[in-house]
């Protein structure tokens, strides 16, 4: 058992309450077996997002719903688990549905680890997604700091010159200058 799954069962093993199945889906080699989980009514919130953990990191595309469900759930820990299965699954649907999450404004609480995946996957989508979501976390006594802050720290990372603008707008914000200053060194320079 990988330290990652390790770390997700512990997790779960108190909500759980030691469940046998906790035990099952976390060593089963049987893909339909946890791809079954995901599906049969009745299931707990905890069995299904071991299912789906395990399918994600295995690649199995049958995981990608169950997965961007729990990367958009109140539970930042789960969310975590979420990014990172998906991360490893490489579904091409993936950055789509981390940028569409990024960027709504009703579920802006929770966009955090959306941000971070669409970071970590260097799709496409990211930079946009990035640049949208920290234009509107610019605004005055905007309580997303941490969403912002990944924002700035990621947009750094994917190095995009057409972060430039909101990147220099955010150097008037002090809580995220420093950050603002730092990704705006790793943007290619200008001609």
């Amino acid at each position: 058992m990988d330290e990652e799954l390790r770390s997700v069962t512990e997790r779960l093993r108190a909500e759980s309450a030691a469940s046998p199945l906790l035990d099952r889906l976390a060593t089963t080699r049987d893909h339909d077996e946890l791809a079954s989980a995901l599906t049969a009514p009745g299931q707990p919130l905890w069995a299904r997002e071991l299912a789906a953990y395990r399918l994600g990191v295995a690649g199995g595309r049958r995981a990608f719903e169950a997965l961007v469900l729990l990367l958009n759930h109140r539970d930042p820990a789960r969310c975590a688990t979420a990014a990172h299965a998906l991360a490893a699954l490489g579904d091409p649907r993936t950055a789509r549905a981390a940028a569409a999450l990024a960027t709504n404004e009703l579920r802006v609480a929770y966009a955090l680890h959306p941000v971070r995946l669409l970071t970590a996957l260097r799709a496409p989508e990211s930079a946009p997604a990035l640049i949208t979501t920290l234009e509107r976390r610019l605004g005055p006594h905007d309580p997303y700091r941490k969403v912002a802050l990944a924002c700035v720290e990621g947009l750094g990372a994917l190095g995009d010159p057409r972060a430039r603008p909101v990147l220099t707008a955010t150097l008037a914000h002090p809580a995220l200058a420093e950050a603002a200053a730092h990704a705006l060194a790793r943007l290619p320079t200008e001609d």
